[in-house]
């Protein structure tokens, strides 16, 4: 579930993302606007019942008896589950599970490792305004559900019986990659067969847009010469998130969700699945520096990155393309671009090199859904032997040229051996992930 649309098996997304479509739009919810903040873009889930333009409808995806008493990014969380349950044809009551198999002790070894950045903050900013103004009588007995980042998890759980490890992650803008992760190695452990993987944000809102301001964390583009018509200011902000580019100034606001049903091999064939993807490497690290600043020569994402490859079995050599977390920032992209040139040293750049993009320039930035999303990404680039652009990326800053940029606005075709995905975080908290092409023996 994303700013480029919604949907079962994430086609639509990658359909619009490799014709180099944008969710990032000028903003014009009232709530928002009024605050006179100096960024005025975001990327947002677009609400509504046309699914053809990729609008979500909670009441599709979400028991009606459920929805008012949760959060948005519990449903979002909850809808993608459910899309990804249902493109993966796997139930407990409803058929899916491999010849024979009990439909108890399925439940008992399938799993839920859910996660989100920062919940559902305004909530909490909602619930202080009621305590003051009315006191405890003002407050809702679902304030606390709605809060904690757990009940993704636990509302999935509960949803569909699975009574396998039911964990959350919060990890800021690395829980995405942190759950997928954590699932991969729950299943690796043999606490389960099936874990239901990912993270859900919904942080287009009045306080998270304002907090994110106040530390001038957000991306803007300078303003226009006067006589700019509203449809040329539209099409610049459209343009603010710029991963890579010279004219960077910062993220853009974006919220989503991506879910991934991550399957022990031999219960995936026995049943007959659908393989997108092989989970092979899974690597983290703390840069161990500063709370919102990354290492400045890319020690920790390095690091990050080698351990992945050392889970995996696998040589730079061996990757093809490289989802970056790039988020637009003048500092964080500098750094990920030197880690990148460190740890591909002389296959790092030329025609044939890795490919390397951040999909953030359409996407905007999900925050802790980040790296699900753009783990879906990776396992479709893999699956499809095609690799997204990176949007408005036109110059390069003195240092950063040594990479085989995936530029323009349309996709590109290559075969995709084995991708990785990075996720970073404030605190220096990081994770890689790797996927590559499953061979049947």
């Amino acid at each position: 579930m994303t700013p480029l649309g919604s949907g079962v098996g994430g086609e639509q997304l990658f359909r619009r993302l490799m014709a180099g479509e944008t969710g990032v739009a000028t903003l014009t919810d009232p709530a928002i606007t009024k605050l006179d903040l100096a960024p005025r873009v975001a990327a947002w889930v677009r609400r509504g019942t046309d699914e053809a333009a990729g609008q979500f409808d909670a009441s599709r995806w979400v028991p009606r008896a459920v929805s008012s008493q949760i959060s948005p990014f519990i449903q979002f969380a909850m809808a993608s589950a459910n899309m990804a349950l249902q493109d993966a044809r796997y139930s407990l009551k409803d058929g899916g599970l491999p010849p024979g198999r009990d439909p108890e002790l399925a439940a008992d070894r399938t799993g839920v490792c859910m996660g989100s950045g920062i919940g559902c903050v305004d909530e909490s900013a909602d619930a202080g305004m009621a305590l003051a103004a009315k006191g405890k009588k003002g407050l809702s007995a679902y304030s606390i559900p709605k809060l904690l980042v757990n009940l993704a998890a636990g509302q999935i759980s509960i949803q569909h019986g699975f009574r396998g490890p039911n964990h959350a992650v919060a990890t800021a803008c690395t829980t995405g990659a942190h759950s997928i992760g954590d699932a991969f190695n729950f299943i690796r452990a043999n606490a389960a067969d099936v874990m239901i993987a990912g993270s859900s944000e919904a942080a287009v809102t009045p306080l998270s847009m304002a907090l994110f301001a106040r530390i001038r964390a957000l991306g803007h583009r300078p303003p226009l010469p006067d006589g700019s018509t509203p449809e040329q200011r539209a099409a610049d902000d459209a343009t603010t998130s710029r991963p890579f580019d010279a004219e960077r100034s910062g993220f853009v606001m974006g919220e989503g969700a991506g879910v991934l049903v991550l399957e022990e091999l031999e219960h995936a064939r026995a049943r007959g699945a659908r393989i997108y993807a092989e989970v092979r490497g899974y690597g983290l690290s703390g840069d161990a520096s500063h709370i919102t600043a990354p290492h400045a020569e890319g020690r920790g994402s390095l690091l990050c990155m080698q351990s992945a490859l050392r889970c995996a079995g696998l040589s730079p050599e061996h990757i093809d393309y490289v989802n970056a977390h790039a988020t637009s920032t003048p500092l964080g992209d500098r750094v990920e671009s030197l880690a990148l040139q460190s740890l591909f040293g002389s296959v790092a750049s030329g025609p044939d090199a890795v490919s390397v993009s951040s999909t953030k320039g359409a996407l905007g930035h999900m925050l802790g859904a980040a790296g699900s999303v753009e783990a879906l990404i990776c396992c479709l680039a893999v699956a499809r032997d095609t690799v997204p652009p990176s949007l408005n990326l036109h110059s390069l800053e003195d240092g950063m040229q040594g990479l085989n940029y995936v530029r323009g606005n349309k996709g590109v075709q290559r075969t995709v051996r084995a991708a990785l995905s990075n996720s970073f975080g404030f605190g220096g908290t990081n994770a890689t992930l790797i996927f590559a092409k499953y061979e049947e023996p």
